[in-house]
């Protein structure tokens, strides 16, 4: 039904004026903040422990060998926990769902971040990038846990299984690590980003230039 003059109409009555929308938007539950906050302490200690196992300087320097190993066993062990534990929450179920669903448009992002164009590049509440390293590090966590267990239980698999086990953990290892710096790296490039993390909240104006596809409450 077409509005009188004088009345709202139906599009005006449910969308405030830009000048009365908040500044910032919700973009993080609590929980969902734990869960990353829990999972990244887990792979520091998993990657520092794994540093003074393998590096000869940090071994000497840290000594104790038996303790770095048992610290190293369970902090891997443990870190598939955190997610876990997160799948109780609905606000974590429903970005697993949006980490987990490419379109033609995280194609266009990666076409832009690959010839390093400048200006807005087509996301929704995550970009490409993001869902590609979420589903990297997943696939990388299952493959350092499935490797790193026959290593921990040597009863498990026979020498040739542990010795090719010992050979993948090692470079994936090195490999997440890479991955990792990378991550920090741009994180620390986008100080907004960040504040999502932290607070739970972003600027407005920096989730629809970053995020435009992104359908904010």
């Amino acid at each position: 039904m077409p509005s009188t003059p004088g009345s709202a109409g139906p599009t005006a009555a449910t969308t405030p004026p830009p000048s009365e929308l908040p500044a910032r938007v919700r973009r993080f539950s609590r929980g969902e903040r734990r869960i990353h906050r829990a999972t990244a302490v887990l792979m520091t200690v998993c990657l520092v422990s794994a540093a003074c196992l393998y590096l000869p300087q940090l071994a000497q320097l840290v000594g104790r060998r038996h303790l770095m190993v048992t610290v190293h066993e369970w902090s891997g062990i443990l870190l598939p926990a955190p997610f876990l534990a997160g799948l109780a929450s609905r606000a974590f179920r429903a970005d697993l769902r949006r980490l987990n669903r490419f379109g033609a448009h995280d194609k266009e992002w990666w076409r832009a971040a690959l010839r390093r164009e400048k200006g807005p590049r087509p996301a929704g509440k995550f970009n490409a990038g993001q869902k590609s390293y979420a589903a990297w590090i997943a696939g990388a966590t299952l493959v350092m846990l499935g490797t790193g267990l026959p290593m921990w239980f040597t009863g498990l698999a026979p020498l040739t299984w542990r010795t090719g086990a010992t050979f993948v953990h090692d470079w994936l290892a090195v490999a997440v690590t890479i991955v990792l710096a990378g991550h920090i790296a741009k994180a620390l490039a986008d100080p907004e980003s960040r504040r999502g993390l932290r607070t739970g909240w972003v600027d407005r104006t920096w989730a629809e230039r970053e995020h435009p596809l992104w359908r904010i409450k």
